[in-house]
């Protein structure tokens, strides 16, 4: 049977169709028949590559970083002695809020109408002091007096009538009369005085007579002349005995009327006395007028620091305030480190009160900037030097260094024997 070409060209179509059907299955089952060389290349991990960062010129600083809280420095209890008066020890005026200053040379109480002024030393007022008194509380006042300029004369442990005038000055500078000497020892000054007076007209008539004597051409004058002498030596210790009146009777400075604090200014922090009211015990406690932030550290952290270091205070709202170990004082196992800003604004102190802040204080720095790598790019070599991996043109280099200060994650690195590296070389920190 003859087909017709119409016939024959649908069988062609369908055997292409056919064909192409069982190609395109080929490829597919083709594409997922894969050897055991391929499947292992295919599913091993991919070749290590390096990373690297540039060697760079910077500033290092090794630092203590810790926290400390804000507090005013020193806190100290002022009593006021007042075994002296005889009268109550009534508080009369002056009374401070909390939160002022105390300053040194003006009065922080009044009590009986007296001042109490405010002075800065170690040696508390134990006892009244007055012309004749001797001893190391002399020799603290009168240092005291010399510092604010009051002239004490000598400088020693003698409380002499440089050192009573001192006194009144220092008075005359706060705004008080001076203290006046105890009665009796004014009525003594005022018994010598008459003494005196009496023994001058007494010499007076001697001389008069011894004249007359003269004058009348007395051929023996001894006795005369003997009144005259008698009365002169009288009167020299007359005037001896109101020297030594008037000494006694100089400025004494009383016990109720001075109180000694360590340091000064200081901060009001509490009052312990009222106006109308009576002393009794503690008038008020004080701290330092300036703020301070106490952190504490480790004794082998300490060993890198001293008073005078510079020292930064991160305050809540990140800014920072320059500052400087003020002092370190061993407290059992640690030692508490006070750190003062230099200066503050009322904002800054508001911040800074009762606060707990970050404090950085830098114990060794670069001079200026130098070649620095992470320190992850160090590793130690066979003869145990150091050096470093430089990625350069494809390949690694080692290059030993010398290294440096490290700090912040960073180390100064220096090229040794004739290797260079320089800004911008790419160490190797990883793969």
């Amino acid at each position: 049977m003859t087909s017709s070409p119409k016939s024959r060209r649908r069988v062609l179509v369908g055997i292409s169709a056919i064909a192409a059907a069982s190609l395109g299955v080929g490829v597919v089952a083709g594409s997922r028949i894969t050897s055991p060389e391929d499947a292992a290349a295919k599913t091993a991990p991919p070749s290590a590559s390096q990373i690297t960062v540039p060697a760079e010129k910077k500033a290092l600083s090794s630092k203590v970083v810790g926290r400390g809280d804000a507090s005013f420095d020193g806190a100290v209890n002022i009593r006021v002695e007042t075994s002296g008066l005889k009268t109550p020890a009534i508080v009369t005026g002056k009374v401070p809020a909390v939160g002022a200053t105390i300053t040194e040379g003006k009065a922080l109480l009044e009590i009986t109408g007296r001042p109490v002024i405010a002075l800065a030393g170690t040696l508390p007022m134990y006892r009244s002091l007055s012309p004749g008194s001797k001893g190391p509380d002399v020799l603290q006042l009168e240092q005291t007096l010399d510092r604010l300029g009051f002239d004490p004369g000598k400088v020693d442990e003698e409380y002499d009538g440089d050192t009573a005038r001192a006194v009144e000055r220092l008075y005359e500078a706060a705004g008080y009369d001076a203290p006046a000497p105890d009665e009796g020892l004014q009525q003594a000054v005022d018994g010598a005085k008459k003494n005196v007076d009496g023994l001058k007209k007494a010499l007076r008539q001697a001389q008069v007579q011894l004249k007359q004597a003269k004058a009348a051409k007395a051929k023996d004058l001894t006795v005369q002349q003997g009144a005259v002498d008698d009365a002169e030596a009288n009167l020299a210790d007359g005037r001896q005995a109101l020297n030594e009146a008037e000494f006694k009777a100089g400025t004494p400075l009383p016990v109720s009327e001075i109180v000694y604090v360590k340091t000064l200014p200081r901060r009001v922090d509490k009052v312990n006395v009222e106006r109308g009211g009576t002393v009794n015990g503690v008038v008020m406690s004080a701290s330092g007028a300036s703020l301070v932030v106490t952190l504490k550290v480790d004794v082998q952290t300490a060993e890198h620091l001293k008073a005078g270091m510079p020292a930064t205070l991160t305050l809540g709202d990140g800014s920072t305030v320059a500052a400087k170990v003020r002092r370190m004082t061993r407290n059992g196992d640690n030692y508490d480190v006070v750190v003062a800003p230099n200066k503050l604004t009322a904002k800054q102190i508001e911040q800074l009160r009762d606060a707990n802040v970050r404090v950085s204080i830098p114990v060794k720095s670069t001079t200026g900037k130098v070649l620095a790598v992470p320190i992850a790019a160090v590793s130690s070599g066979s003869d145990g030097g150091a050096r470093v991996e430089v990625l350069r043109n494809g390949k690694i280099e080692l290059v030993p260094v010398k290294v440096g200060l490290s700090a912040d994650g960073y180390a100064q690195v220096t090229p040794t024997g004739d290797a260079t590296l320089t800004e911008g070389d790419q160490v190797v920190v990883g793969r």
